[in-house]
């Protein structure tokens, strides 16, 4: 139980990193690989679809 907890929070964390790297991006370097920056959370937790 602990270990999934863990590896939970070790899945947000990563998460939130990889959202604040986007949106640290201009809009032409989100545009040239396909997400807008209206759409920068829903594609690291979702995916791009």
């Amino acid at each position: 139980m602990f270990r999934h907890f863990a590896d939970r929070i070790k899945s947000l964390r990563s998460a939130r990193s990889d959202i604040r790297q986007l949106q640290m991006m201009g809009d032409r370097e989100l545009a040239d690989i396909g997400v807008m920056r209206a759409d920068i959370e829903r594609a690291v937790r979702f995916g791009r679809r």
